[in-house]
């Protein structure tokens, strides 16, 4: 088994004696709450997955991997690890700060060494290859902070997990359970998906070629919005091991990364992180780690882009790289095949996660025994529900006085007709209740509505049905809410209505204050509105009447299948 990258694994978990006297120091210390991607970015920093590096990036590192996907080292590092904080944090140079979770509990403690400025729009530019904030990625990093943390960390606890523990295995762990098998070579899969039949096949045909063994290794921290939960995915791949590989060919273990959805950069990244578990060889496929369209609907990244990056570092890393295409099926045959080898003329059908969804688990079928093992196929079948009770957000922006929130209101009794129940989360009334003490600057709105879309994603995911009206101005947060809820569970609606129609209509005299300067930072006079690009739905309230529009709305979520006609 080949050694860790740099050498040998970074280890940033203090003694148990250590971590009595530094949690019993800790109250005193200023904290901060770590994001999710942080959290998952911290105990792969502690177990030594992303070594040589061991800590969040200094200004100097992160520069380098910009530019040369380098840490000043020379090492390769592909995708910049940083702790970005707000110019408000509690911090200064060569103090102590306690590192929590979002449930307060005491992660970490960091010795700050360094505090530098980052560009959100150069780091997105350069390492994702986009400015575009539909990128679920891009997305996030809207809300970060424009400092960044650096200093040596001394890590008192793993996040808490209580689901799968027999299969979270840190990279030493790992390490261990595959000498086990006292094979030479050890193959990685890197999925976030439930695997059909040709992932299957591909890696059994791949631990065959080398004579070895595979590391399947799914990604249970942070993935593409919309994605399957992990919970229902690792019961499928759970299904997979114990029913239709060589148990003394395959070790299944959870990998808690939080992707950046950044193709060629993050599956060299992935490689990366497989040589410090252990592997010396790679599966690389189409698409790898993308995000799928940007707003034009242009794929972000070219489907063999990653192959090309990860192939001229393979060498470098010391770990081979295993290509393969579109899996398709061959039914005259009963077997797969890449489908740049299939021979002119040849019958085959094509395999892919958005046939899975759209002809199978949307149509409430059980796909083919070809396509998928039964055993997964019940598991993804019993997880699913109808469309019309899955859950489903209604944004409705547009500027004060456009009519959001009328005809909301006169949708959510036509919703609650055909037989959903449905949440109004209204702004007024949230700013009221919700976010009541929050302002009007930037960062005080981009809350607003980061709050108002929290609760959303909650209700859609136990199947609910949110109506949002608010002006929500900034097209940055609307696309991070839409990632927060998946984007297909997002329907995002342009209240079309021009700026002196929404001044005629203002009961409050708002608008005609901003004018006169009484108010600051008012949206469409003084503050920008950004309009969306791409909505689901734009709504014309000059032309049509507020049932009207209503009306559409209920038409599109009934075609969609989110309401039974």
């Amino acid at each position: 088994m080949i050694a860790p990258y740099g050498g040998k694994l970074v280890n940033l978990i203090v003694s148990d004696e250590e971590r009595l006297e530094l949690k019993n120091n800790a109250n005193r210390l200023p904290s901060i709450q770590l994001s999710e991607t942080a959290v998952c970015d911290l105990e792969l920093l502690a177990t030594g997955a992303f070594s040589p590096l061991d800590r969040f990036m200094n200004g100097g590192d992160h520069a380098s991997v910009l530019e040369e996907m380098r840490l000043i080292s020379g090492h390769l590092f592909p995708i910049p690890v940083i702790m970005p904080v707000h110019r408000a944090a509690p911090v200064k140079l060569d103090q102590d700060l306690a590192l929590r979770d979002s449930k307060n509990e005491l992660l970490a403690i960091l010795t700050v060494e360094e505090i530098s400025e980052w560009n959100r729009e150069e780091t997105a530019q350069k390492v994702l290859g986009t400015q575009d904030t539909s990128h679920p990625f891009i997305a996030e990093m809207q809300r970060w902070g424009p400092l960044s943390l650096s200093g040596a960390l001394r890590v008192l606890q793993l996040p808490e997990k209580h689901d799968f523990k027999n299969l979270r295995h840190t990279p030493q762990q790992t390490r261990e359970k595959l000498g086990e098998f006292k094979h030479q070579n050890v193959v990685a899969f890197q999925t976030r998906n439930p695997l059909h039949r040709a992932h299957e096949e591909l890696t059994k045909l791949a631990v065959k070629k080398l004579n070895g063994v595979l590391l399947l290794h799914p990604v249970v921290g942070m993935t593409k919005p919309g994605d399957i939960d992990h919970f229902t995915r690792v019961r499928t791949y759970k299904a997979l091991v114990d029913r239709y590989y060589d148990k003394n060919r395959v070790l299944l273990s959870l990998l808690p990364l939080a992707m950046r959805m950044g193709g060629p950069r993050e599956a060299l990244w992935h490689m990366l992180i497989r040589r410090n578990f252990g592997a010396n060889y790679f599966i690389v496929g189409r698409d790898h780690a993308s995000p799928g369209v940007d707003s034009n609907g242009t794929p972000f990244y070219g489907p063999y882009d990653a192959q090309e990056l990860v192939a001229k570092f393979s060498e470098e890393l010391g770990v081979g790289l295993i290509k393969f295409g579109e899996m398709v099926y061959l039914p005259d045959e009963n077997r797969y095949e890449d489908s740049s080898t299939v021979p002119s003329g040849k019958k085959f059908v094509s395999l892919s996660g958005t046939s899975l969804r759209e002809d199978y688990i949307k149509q409430e079928k059980l796909p083919p025994p070809w396509f998928l093992r039964p055993e997964v196929a019940r598991i993804l079948a019993d997880q699913h529900r109808p469309s019309h009770r899955q859950g489903v957000c209604i944004w409705f922006t547009g500027l004060s006085g456009a009519g959001k929130s009328t005809i909301a209101e006169i949708l959510t009794v036509k919703l609650v007709e055909h037989g959903r129940q449905v949440t109004l989360l209204d702004g007024d009334v949230i700013r009221t209740n919700l976010s009541k003490g929050l302002g009007f600057s930037k960062e005080d709105r981009d809350a607003n509505i980061l709050r108002i879309g929290f609760v959303s994603s909650e209700i859609v995911r136990h199947g609910g049905l949110v109506v949002c009206a608010a002006i929500s101005p900034y097209r940055a947060v609307r696309n991070e809410v839409r990632g927060m809820i998946g984007a297909g569970q997002f329907i995002e609606i342009f209240v079309d209505t021009p700026i002196e129609v929404c001044e005629s209509r203002d009961p409050k005299g708002l608008y005609a204050k901003a004018r006169r300067g009484e108010i600051k930072g008012f949206t469409g006079i003084d503050d920008p509105y950004e309009a969306p690009e791409d909505p689901e739905l734009i709504l014309k309230t000059t032309v049509d009447s507020a049932e009207s529009n209503a009306n559409a709305v209920l038409k599109y979520l009934i075609e969609l299948g989110f309401v039974l006609a």
